[in-house]
């Protein structure tokens, strides 16, 4: 895969400021398929510096003329498809299919619909005898993950760039090469040097010096809570805005009445697709006593269809797999019933693991609890509605959710009681435009449409 030795800085490929690199890794197969600079605090302040100068210019740019660059942006994204899916592939290990519609058609999706936010957005309001104008925050430092490479920077990159941010990103070590193309991307459609700036590296060395820099205005990060937590704190202690997207232990609530066969298969897929590496994904699957035993024989027979190496892909790296095939085994050993799959390797070679259903799972169990993400469901039986919901609000987390019932009006009902920040009400479709974000501990702020925009702005009120 074709890699840049260097970092991209004020419109320029430049040298990094180091000789360390961070090799990466196709998790299918294993092997070296490419090299990256990790980058140093050195790296982040000549970046967070050429963000800084380009601030004012981007920043006064009228509106209409940032929607243009932000729809050519999409234009080249959607020119360079094929090589992204191709791209994230091979270094995130996701199956084709699924890296051309998802990762690399929702972010020309979700970029289209900035460029025409941008051109549209009411920067300025009338209160009374006073003006209201919503203003770039100023200088972003976006830190993303590796689960949806493009998606993340998009979501991200998009609504700063309509807002009159600049921006310097810190993608994941372990998915660098997407993150590359999307920088030639910015470059190609002719944003201005220094608006759009890339320092790869890792998290500890390149992510902490970007959270920390004085000339960061707000950081935006998706990832982990436990990491959140930190960027939070060193965030507060500058006083520093953030938008912070974590964790999540989503639940998937089958209500007596129901269409259960659809639900149960949806409900599988939605788990497995991205090998389970997906934070709003419905890792818990909520059924009623009376119809509980024939969901979790559904389930078995649907997962049954996800074959690793074809329609499921292997996790991300090794860590990770032993973290997942640790969770199973922990799900084994607190007395959750295996329905299907297991903690063993189904494949000799690549960091695949087995899609695993857990039924007899109770809330107070480490794998209805914790995040897990990889391809692991668990089914969990409630007696009556009110149960439901108190198991569905039992985690820590509130960032996703699903409800099927007879009809919109009961789902949409309970949805209501959700302490969760999106639900699907009987299989609702995915809405570019809907915000994205969670309650509790999965995060602060939301990410897509005019609210994720809201983000990256600052209030200032004249009086006359």
């Amino acid at each position: 895969m074709k890699a840049h030795d260097g970092m991209y800085i004020g419109g320029e490929w430049r040298p990094a400021s180091g000789q360390d690199t961070i090799a990466v890794v196709n998790p299918a197969d294993e092997q070296v398929i490419g090299h990256v600079p990790a980058g140093t605090a050195e790296d982040v302040d000549a970046a967070v510096r050429a963000a800084r100068a380009a601030f004012p210019g981007w920043a006064a740019t009228p509106p209409a003329e940032r929607a243009a660059r932000i729809a050519a942006l999409r234009d080249v994204l959607a020119a360079r498809k094929d090589e992204i899916a191709e791209t994230v592939t091979a270094e995130l290990g996701s199956p084709l299919p699924l890296s051309q519609m998802v990762h690399a058609g929702v972010p020309v999706l979700v970029a289209g619909s900035y460029a025409e936010l941008a051109g549209s957005y009411a920067f300025e309001e009338k209160l009374g005898n006073s003006t209201v104008l919503l203003e770039p925050v100023g200088v972003v430092g976006a830190i993303t993950p590796w689960n949806y490479p493009l998606h993340q920077i998009v979501a991200k990159v998009a609504p700063a760039l309509a807002a009159g941010c600049t921006v310097v990103l810190k993608p994941a070590e372990d998915t660098p090469l997407t993150a590359q193309l999307f920088a030639e991307a910015t470059q190609e459609a002719g944003l201005p040097a220094g608006v759009f700036n890339l320092v790869t590296g890792i998290g500890a060395v390149a992510g902490q010096a970007l959270a920390e820099h004085e000339g960061v205005d707000l950081v935006s990060f998706t990832g982990s809570t436990a990491v959140g937590r930190q960027i939070g704190a060193t965030a507060g202690a500058a006083v520093k805005r953030v938008a912070l997207e974590l964790g999540g232990k989503s639940a998937n609530v089958i209500l007596p009445g129901a269409d259960l066969a659809k639900a149960v298969n949806v409900g599988v897929a939605n788990v497995m697709s991205n090998s389970g590496q997906t934070c709003s994904a419905w890792t818990r699957m909520l059924v009623d006593a009376e119809r509980y035993e024939e969901a979790v024989g559904l389930a078995a027979a649907a997962v049954a269809k996800y074959v690793p190496g074809e329609r499921v892909g292997p996790v991300v790296n090794a860590r990770q797999q032993a973290r997942v095939r640790g969770y199973i085994e922990k799900g084994i050993e607190e007395g959750a019933r295996l329905v299907a799959g297991g903690p063993d390797a189904p494949r000799d070679q690549g960091y695949y693991v087995s899609p695993t259903v857990f039924a007899d799972v109770t809330p107070d169990m480490t794998i209805a609890q914790e995040e897990i993400f990889g391809p692991v469901l668990s089914i969990l039986r409630y007696e009556d509605v009110d149960d439901a919901l108190r198991i569905a609000n039992d985690t820590v987390y509130g960032l996703a959710g699903a409800v099927w019932g007879a009809d919109d009006e009961e789902a949409v009902a309970f949805a209501r009681r959700m302490d969760t920040g999106q639900v699907d009400i009987n299989g609702g479709r995915f809405n570019p435009l809907a915000p994205f974000g969670g309650y509790k501990q999965s995060g602060v702020g939301r990410e897509l449409g005019p609210h994720g925009l809201s983000e990256y702005l600052q209030t200032k009120s004249l009086q006359f």
